[in-house]
């Protein structure tokens, strides 16, 4: 929790050169109705709110068990780094090394759209695991490969993603809100 607080005190001097007069919630209540909505896939976005110079989204995702033994799907996000807080259940994280076979998503997807920008996504070869759990933060800046190699039960995981480019669509909120 603490290294959480510490990256968002990180981005608090941004913020405040901006001429930002109000400050955005979101809710428990909010995120626990978008992590049940029926709608959507493991990632959802919460809210994405402009704070001046950069763009700031919340997502929520829920990944379910998750077997090791094959080889672990890679992901990076060219634009918008990812701060994972670990709100339930645990995993294997796999973080760097090297993409096999990249496949860009396509440009008009939700995952370019709304949650991440830019995105690529592949298998991993090489890279740091770890296993975390809840209270756990972790923080992946734009372009380091990440995904989960295994997860015994669960993982759910706020993700506060700063956006000094732009790519995430300012105003978003959750249809489920």
């Amino acid at each position: 929790m603490r290294n959480f607080i510490l990256t968002i005190l990180l981005l608090l001097p941004v913020a405040a050169q901006a001429q930002i007069t109000e400050a955005t919630d979101v809710l428990k209540s909010e995120i626990d109705a978008v992590l049940n909505s029926p709608e959507g896939g493991i990632d959802r976005q919460v809210k994405v709110v402009d704070i001046g110079q950069l763009n700031v989204a919340v997502g929520v995702l829920h990944r379910g068990r998750l077997e090791g033994g094959e080889p672990a799907r890679a992901i990076a996000h060219a634009q918008v780094t990812e701060v994972y807080y670990i709100v339930s259940g645990s995993g294997t994280l796999v973080t760097g090394g090297e993409i096999d076979e990249p496949v860009p998503f396509p440009e008009d997807s939700e995952v370019v759209d709304i949650l991440v920008g830019p995105t690529t996504i592949g298998n991993f070869e090489g890279g740091r695991e770890r296993t975390v759990s809840v209270g756990d933060v972790i923080v992946i800046p734009a372009g380091v490969l990440h995904g989960w190699s295994e997860i015994p039960d669960h993982v759910t995981y706020l993700s506060v993603r700063p956006d000094p480019d732009r790519v995430l669509p300012a105003g978003y909120v959750n249809p489920a809100l």
